[in-house]
């Protein structure tokens, strides 16, 4: 299930060396988030979860299209009302990826109600993964401030997302789940503008296949030890 609806403001495929499995388990992906997990304003096949599932099946890990649960100006608030009324049910995954964040910054709301919402999702993404925290793998939040769209305010906008970053990172530790720092691979695009999208906002899929290429690696060390 791939939900979308409209924006609010705020590649190459990706290649990685991996081992091949011992077996031919098929691995299934959860993805949750908001815009950067949908890929906005590039095609959905240079959206990171759809490369990560592609990379992982191009290394012996035969991993399906992910069901993706996100839609773009999505909050924490709106991505927990989001699962609740999606059709996945009690179903199980071998992945589970979680991004969310951006516009809980955005929207003004406070790193308290973010702590509390964050900790809710990641009680979520242990449940959806089978109780294994090990299956579930947490990626920071990219810096918007370092845009065309957000240079403007970049001084207050950034030093925002590092103080949410703080938290889900810190969180990420307390629950034992995967943890993944792409918010200084997102600030390259200060000086990259290819790893923007045509929105002038959003990672373009060149940024995407980065987040993958350090992703892939994580995910498959962790899945051979299952």
């Amino acid at each position: 299930m791939v939900m979308f609806a409209g924006c609010k403001k705020q590649g190459d495929k990706a290649t990685a060396n991996v081992v091949t499995p011992p077996d031919t388990t098929t691995y299934h992906y959860l993805a949750l988030g908001d815009s950067y997990t949908i890929g906005q304003a590039v095609p959905a096949s240079e959206s990171y979860p759809i490369q990560l599932a592609d990379a992982l099946t191009r290394g012996g890990f035969k991993t399906p299209a992910p069901t993706i649960i996100a839609v773009t100006g999505w909050t924490t608030d709106d991505l927990i009302f989001g699962i609740a009324n999606s059709n996945i049910g009690n179903n199980k995954y071998q992945i589970v990826t979680l991004l969310i964040g951006v516009n809980d910054q955005y929207e003004g709301l406070t790193q308290d109600h973010y702590r509390t919402n964050f900790i809710t999702l990641l009680h979520t993404a242990i449940n959806f993964a089978g109780g294994d925290s090990t299956r579930v793998f947490v990626l920071s939040i990219p810096d918007y401030g370092v845009t065309p769209y957000g240079k403007a305010r970049q001084s207050v906008i950034s030093p925002q997302i590092d103080a949410f970053n703080a938290i889900n990172e810190q969180e990420s530790l307390n629950a034992g789940v995967n943890y993944l720092n792409i918010t200084g691979i997102s600030r390259e695009a200060a000086t990259d503008l290819s790893l923007v999208a045509s929105d002038g906002l959003h990672p373009s899929g060149t940024m995407y296949t980065l987040w993958v290429n350090q992703l892939t690696p994580m995910v498959t060390e962790r899945l051979l030890k299952h």
